[in-house]
């Protein structure tokens, strides 16, 4: 019976988040964006300034911060739409030369391949309604943020007694200490991936400038802020480039080329970016992070995957304070593999073992061959 109603409550937990996803991520996003801007907030406010103007300073250097970006992206957006028409012959003509190559390779008809591939990359006339709907609340959603970020800033001292007030007085130390850690982590969580974001925009535009593809500051931008996904993001962000070479490049050399320079960034923001700036702050293994980014995804769609592993962080670190919970941090968290993991020590002790054995070994043969 237990089973039976911890499984429903489950269920009914997430055809909540599904039903009332359009209400539940701008708070998420809210909630994630007043935790990145939160040390702005206590700095303006150790100098002195009282609450409302501290949050009132930080919200407008976001806001214009936001809107510089948004402003030079939309410009790129602009001079790309001028050369649309060009891209979209050019589109036509290389689907033309790939539907001949399959049908001479596989014997798929020439002409019903090139209906469908025209139906999928322009069919936009048919999606419009659909796409302006979209839009009209993704506007919304940005417009709320600064209210949202206000309101969790503003409250925030609120919300902690509040949650103190819930777990009653003999767990009121236990409590202070998951909220102070849920700052921390998260804090330096958003921090860290905002600037690994921030300097993947810089290589990407680089790197795409010198392969020569058009348009490298705005692929380059739009590609790294993808980034903000852990191990799916510099892939699809990368993509976008690709796929735009492939059909519009004069030859498939450029894309190969972007390929095997996303390969390379997907490296260096794994084992060198986000380890020294993000660090190890969430704590919660890959596989679950995995499933997170997926589960997320089937909820909300892009934006959950967004703010799924913030989240994950704040569970796993709320269980671990729940008695009986520990099985389940010990499930999400990284402990128990560190013996088989890809570090320099486990290499060390590998390349030890082997030069142990090979000398065990010349040293057997040395003695038979003495005998």
């Amino acid at each position: 019976m237990r089973l039976t109603y911890f499984l429903l409550s489950i269920m009914l937990l997430l055809y909540g988040l599904i039903i009332a996803k359009d209400f539940l991520y701008p708070l998420a996003f809210g909630i994630l964006i007043s935790y990145l801007l939160l040390p702005i907030v206590n700095y303006f406010e150790k100098k002195g300034l009282p609450r409302i103007a501290a949050i009132l300073i930080t919200i407008i250097l976001a806001i214009i911060l936001t809107g510089i970006i948004t402003v030079f992206v939309l410009k790129r957006i602009s001079l790309f739409m001028d050369e649309l028409p060009l891209f979209r012959e050019k589109t036509i003509s290389h689907i033309e030369e790939l539907q001949h190559f399959i049908e001479g390779e596989f014997g798929i008809p020439a002409e019903r391949l090139k209906n469908f591939l025209l139906s999928r990359i322009f069919d936009i006339g048919s999606q419009s309604g659909k796409v302006f709907s979209t839009t009209t609340g993704t506007i919304f959603v940005i417009l709320m943020q600064p209210v949202y970020v206000f309101l969790f800033l503003y409250y925030r001292t609120k919300f902690a007694y509040f949650f103190l007030k819930v777990v009653g007085r003999q767990n009121r130390m236990i409590a202070v200490g998951v909220l102070r850690e849920i700052a921390l982590v998260v804090t330096r969580y958003m921090l860290g991936v905002a600037t690994v974001v921030l300097i993947l925009c810089v290589f990407n535009s680089l790197g795409l400038l010198i392969i020569g593809i058009k348009f490298p500051l705005l692929l380059g931008v739009i590609s790294a802020f993808f980034s903000f996904i852990p191990y799916f993001g510099n892939f699809i962000g990368g993509s976008i480039p690709f796929v735009f070479a492939l059909l519009t490049m004069d030859s498939s050399v450029y894309a190969i080329r972007i390929a095997v320079f996303v390969y390379f960034i997907h490296f260096f923001e794994n084992n060198i970016l986000s380890p020294n700036i993000v660090g190890n702050n969430v704590r919660i293994n890959p596989f679950v992070i995995i499933l997170g980014l997926i589960l997320g995804a089937l909820i909300w769609g892009l934006p959950g995957m967004l703010v799924a592993i913030p989240f994950l962080a704040m569970l796993n670190i709320v269980l671990k304070k729940v008695p009986g919970m520990q099985p389940y941090v010990y499930l999400l968290g990284t402990r128990g593999t560190r013996r088989h993991a890809l570090t320099i020590e486990n290499l060390r002790r590998f390349a030890a073992g082997i030069k142990s054995k090979w000398r065990k070994n010349n040293f057997s043969n040395t003695k038979s061959g003495e005998k």
